[in-house]
């Protein structure tokens, strides 16, 4: 289901990558150009790029433009090899169970799923039969045959499934309507698919859950089934090996197990509770980061949770964001909301005085808490939640000032992540659909950020659409211990708010100018961040984080006195120490150490309360692997280690 393009008898003119020119009629197959230019290319073809955009082999060419051929080697293969095989998911579901209602089924990020409306929730044996049938179905190389179609006969074909009823009503009047089939099996798809159903050899169906039609809440609930799939089983195999790995990690086990935080159904879903081993750890990170924003030229400010809707009005929150805040509430007559952005109060600050070009840049920075309504199927975690602290900082600055405020930022930036052992990627975020602002004002800013970046020589790509509503931005990705991408720092650079409010500065010149406005958080969410560092470090913190950095365990009673003092001294140098005098086993203290991933545990024994040494055994050490050392030593070595935020001991 594709734009109708302008119909024309003119030869189209395909550009390949060696620069040579082919002339083909409007209508021809991708799989003859292909087939054309060498047999073997053919073998190896999963689909083409025509002018930029993918397409299988199967759909007619209807415009001029560069084309190239994308074989299993190249990246943009994955999404058509991953949504031909969520058609082969829906080839096996139907065979299963004829009368399942089919939803849709796009390749996602590291996989597929697959919309199903069924009377009750699948369960791990039903995936474990998909599969199995999905395997005969490879296993018969059916080719997907593509048909283009009228709405009536798409209508007639579908007359027993309402999904795609549904779906063929949204369709616009010069949409080309298409469908695939594998065998008796047909879906109402756009594409692209690989040539047959024998180039789907590595795939697996890892879970299902519900979903609610078109995201809907008010929408029939499906059954969706979401699976992976590969071209080699090596990269399968890792795959496989990191979603286990994830589920080791994953954050609410280790939360709970840890003791960090909670949630509870009568403070309401997606509002985090910490606990004080948790409040340790956001505690140091707010510590570190102030330390860090003040020697880079910040100033500290606060400002209220709750606001007069008036302000989200000016600011455009009202028109674009309102479906993501909470409801207002009357107050003396007037309508408040909880905030979902610090970016106004911060602005309103910036007001209060009349400005002068000697003032700027002004750095802004809180540790400001917002609320937005998130829908509960989406809630996961302190990864999705309704209430949150940002990290928020706000830069007004001349239009002379911006590249080195960028630059600076990035700076601040890099500086943080290698602090916490974060690689990271970035992607320069463009113009949204709903935004606010002229387009020209957009690229100039896309262009500006950029410029900054190439001048740096930083590597970056590009996210269509993925600005925020007032300007561009720049999204760092942290790369985790096991290579999955989150969500990180954003620089953001607005043109629209200063417009809005209509700030101004005094310049040079004695008359009144604009001022630009770079928005920035490192961690963004203090939820989502800590959440994301306890699947990094799977819950073991370096030792500046750790909740508990020392344990002393007394082997026995008679220098239990030892070891407090051992302890005590540890508090004085500022050490997180808890002292351990269970009459519980050693075997069983140390190992409760162990599981509460403390970084070390001081054992100290009648000769170590005599010599004035500690037994240290470091986290992760190998078997029963200790240390003796003087007990002033090991103080010096931990408290350096969480001076210096080392990574790793």
């Amino acid at each position: 289901m594709i734009d109708r393009p302008a119909a024309s008898d003119a030869p189209l003119k395909l550009t390949l990558p060696d620069g040579s020119v082919r002339e083909v009629a409007p209508g021809t197959l991708p799989r003859e150009v292909v087939g054309n230019i060498g047999p073997r290319l053919l073998q190896a073809a999963v689909a083409v790029e025509v002018d930029g955009a993918v397409q299988d082999l199967m759909t007619p060419l209807r415009r001029s433009g560069s084309f190239r051929v994308i074989t299993d080697k190249d990246p943009k293969a994955l999404d058509v090899l991953r949504h031909s095989t969520a058609h082969v998911l829906a080839t096996a579901v139907r065979r299963l169970r004829p009368d399942a209602q089919i939803g849709f089924g796009p390749a996602i990020e590291d996989g597929f799923y697959y919309d199903f409306g069924v009377d009750k929730p699948f369960t791990p044996e039903d995936l474990e039969q998909f599969e199995a049938e999905m395997r005969k179905v490879v296993a018969d190389k059916l080719p997907f045959v593509r048909a283009e179609v009228s709405r009536s006969e798409a209508k007639r074909r579908f007359a027993d499934d309402p999904l795609k009823l549904e779906r063929i009503e949204d369709l616009g009047a010069d949409e080309i309507i298409s469908t695939y089939t594998d065998g008796p099996f047909i879906d109402l798809c756009r594409g692209p698919h690989v040539p047959d159903t024998g180039r789907i050899a590595q795939f697996k169906l890892t879970h299902a859950a519900g979903a609610y039609w078109r995201g809907d809440e008010k929408r029939q609930m499906l059954q969706r089934i979401y699976g992976t799939a590969f071209f080699r089983k090596e990269d399968l195999d890792a795959y496989l090996h990191r979603i286990e790995e994830s589920k080791r990690r994953d954050h609410r086990t280790l939360g709970a197990a840890l003791d960090l935080f909670s949630t509870d159904q009568r403070v309401g879903a997606g509002l985090i509770l910490w606990h004080p081993k948790g409040a340790i750890v956001r505690n140091e990170i707010e510590s570190y980061e102030k330390e860090l924003i003040l020697r880079h030229g910040y100033e500290l400010v606060y400002t209220p949770h709750i606001v007069s809707e008036k302000l989200f009005e000016i600011s455009g929150h009202l028109q674009t964001f309102k479906e993501n805040m909470f409801g207002a509430m009357e107050v003396e007559g007037a309508a408040y909301r909880p905030k979902p952005m610090n970016c106004p109060g911060h602005i309103c600050i910036y007001e209060s005085h009349q400005r002068s070009y000697r003032d700027l840049p002004i750095r802004y920075a809180e540790f400001g808490t917002v609320y937005r309504y998130e829908r509960s199927g989406v809630l996961h975690g302190m990864l999705r939640v309704r209430g949150f602290t940002q990290d928020d900082a706000h830069v007004f600055c001349t239009k002379d000032q911006i590249d080195n405020e960028i630059a600076r930022l990035l700076d601040l930036v890099d500086e943080m992540l290698k602090t916490f052992g974060y690689p990271y990627t970035i992607e320069l975020s463009t113009r949204p659909e709903k935004a606010l602002g002229e387009p020209e004002q957009w690229r100039w800013a896309e262009e500006k950020l950029a410029e900054v970046l190439k001048g740096r020589g930083q590597e970056y790509t590009i996210d269509e659409g993925g600005g925020a509503f007032y300007g561009p931005k720049l999204d760092f990705k942290l790369i985790d211990a096991i290579g999955r991408k989150w969500q990180g720092p954003t620089v953001q650079l607005d043109f629209n708010l200063p417009e809005r409010f209509e700030l101004e500065y005094i310049g040079d010149d004695n008359t009144r100018h604009r001022p630009f406005m770079l928005h920035r958080v490192l961690v963004g969410s203090m939820e989502r961040f800590v959440g994301g560092l306890i699947e990094h470090y799977a819950g073991a913190f370096p030792v500046w984080l750790a909740p508990e950095q020392v344990r002393v365990i007394p082997i026995s009673e008679d220098v239990t006195a030892a070891a407090a003092a051992a302890a005590d001294m540890m508090k004085a140098a500022g050490l997180r120490a808890h002292l351990d005098a269970r009459h519980e086993t050693l075997k069983y203290r140390v190992r409760d150490g162990e599981v509460m991933k403390v970084p070390y545990m001081a054992v100290i024994g009648a000769r170590e309360a005599e010599q004035g040494t500690v037994a240290v055994r470091a986290r992760g050490a190998a078997g029963n692997k200790q240390e003796i050392m003087p007990l002033a030593d090991f103080i010096a070595r931990v408290v350096k280690e969480k001076e210096t935020r080392a990574v790793s001991a």
